[in-house]
């Protein structure tokens, strides 16, 4: 989601420093109302108009509770503890799948069950039209402390005219009919194009992602789960032999193969700008990117389901959801509670699902003749609307900071191809000993 001026890297980790820039109310916003309910959220500029329109009606619907957005700078998790730990945190808060636990262990998150047993009505409306692999996601330590409200998992997006040209036959259309590790890679050697004089003109896939989670989806689709159970686990299954060699698998794509460009070949260009020019034929990256490729001049794209490695079952992407979380010093919890009810329920859904920007997580949003309308010029539709149900969670831990840490210095070396895969044995165990003591 976060090109400029800060990168969803940085959200998905954990890290990022506090810098000087403030976070500031939008423009829109009440800033004038000091008793307004706050709302902080990250967002690059598309992604602000998707959220103001939520607010915007929100606001239309209650004029009796002022709202003021804030809208964060680089480093939004640092902010949060920052702003928290001061005695001043929003009211309503952005909360990402892989960084809120930690909030939720700190008492900075408020347990939502409370307000869920005595909104039994909205409980219920909600627990009918969830997918409920999203609403457990932000179920921790036996409390719920977000509500989802948006879907943004990774699939692939593929250029159709480039495909055609090459006489490659078009990737499938659902996530009920998969492709394999082989066939993907076929696909991409075909159409990765070089000059006389061996120069890549043309790459047949990159990675708009996160490589190490993005190796580690691939180890997804080879019938691995990072954990069991995901929720506190003790264990990630870095050193199973299928994950092993389904990071390999990615890791050649750019060291072997050499279908995908490297990370120094990257220095002056970016992945999304490759695919978006028709330099790049297929791109691995979430609905977060549809924007971008939708107002690519001449572009002609559609989207796919990821491939399934040899020992894998039925392909599925990553949950990567984002939910709203009230903070446990609210002064307004009522009046914030009406507000994540109103952008987590279907009128803030349906929403959400005409913007182009999200997929939303209610079955009704996502299944609604504005959600397709809005993603009138794509074929393959039932990826997106299949994609949260085929999706697969990352593991739930306050730990997960320290462990994005040692991946960093463990999957660097395998993605450059200076050390196999194999060598993540060494990670695995050093990761369970974080969790075992956080």
């Amino acid at each position: 989601m976060f090109d400029k001026p800060f990168r969803r890297r940085s959200l998905l980790r954990g890290a990022g420093a506090l810098t000087a820039a403030a976070v500031a109310p939008w423009a829109g916003g009440c800033a004038s109302d000091d008793d307004a309910l706050t709302f902080f959220f990250a967002a690059n500029p598309e992604e602000a108009d998707a959220r103001m329109r939520v607010v915007d009606e929100f606001r239309h619907r209650h004029p009796d509770i002022g709202v003021r957005t804030l809208l964060s700078g680089p480093g939004p998790l640092q902010q949060i503890s920052t702003f928290c730990a001061g005695g001043r945190c929003p009211d309503v808060l952005m909360a990402w799948e892989l960084s809120y636990a930690g909030f939720a262990d700190r008492g900075v998150f408020l347990d939502l069950g409370t307000l869920l047993d005595h909104d039994r009505t909205f409980a219920a409306e909600l627990g009918s039209d969830s997918i409920g692999k999203l609403y457990e996601t932000f179920t921790f330590d036996g409390g719920q402390y977000a509500l989802p409200e948006q879907w943004s998992g990774n699939f692939l997006f593929y250029n159709r005219e480039l495909f055609a040209k090459a006489g490659v036959p078009a990737p499938p259309s659902g996530w009920e009919r998969p492709w394999t590790f082989a066939e993907f890679l076929d696909a991409a050697t075909a159409l990765t194009k070089r000059d006389a004089a061996g120069r890549v003109t043309q790459w047949g896939f990159v990675d708009t992602f996160v490589p190490p989670l993005s190796a580690g989806l691939f180890a997804m689709n080879n019938g691995v789960p990072w954990s069991t159970p995901r929720m506190n686990p003790a264990h990630l299954n870095f050193g199973d032999e299928a994950f092993i060699e389904a990071v390999q698998f990615y890791a050649d794509l750019t060291t072997k193969h050499r279908v995908a460009p490297t990370a120094s070949e990257l220095q002056s260009v970016a992945t999304t700008d490759l695919f978006s020019v028709g330099k790049a034929a297929m791109a691995l990256g979430g609905h977060w990117r549809y924007q971008t490729f939708d107002r690519a001049d001449g572009l002609d794209f559609d989207v796919a389901p990821l491939p399934l490695g040899p020992k894998g079952r039925d392909p599925c992407s990553n949950i990567g959801a984002t939910g709203l979380a009230i903070a446990a010093s609210s002064r307004h919890r009522e009046q914030a509670w009406e507000f994540v009810k109103f952008a987590t329920g279907p009128d803030g859904q349906a929403l959400i699902g005409e913007t182009k920007l999200f997929v939303p997580v209610l079955r009704s949003a996502i299944n609604s003749p504005g959600f397709a309308e809005s993603h009138s010029r794509i074929n393959n539709l039932a990826v997106l609307t299949g994609g949260p149900a085929h999706s697969k969670g990352l593991p739930i831990t306050p730990a997960w900071p320290k462990v994005s840490a040692l991946m960093d210095r463990s999957f660097g070396p395998v993605l450059r191809g200076s050390r196999p895969a194999t060598s993540l044995t060494s990670l695995s165990r050093a990761v369970d000993e974080v969790l075992r003591n956080p």
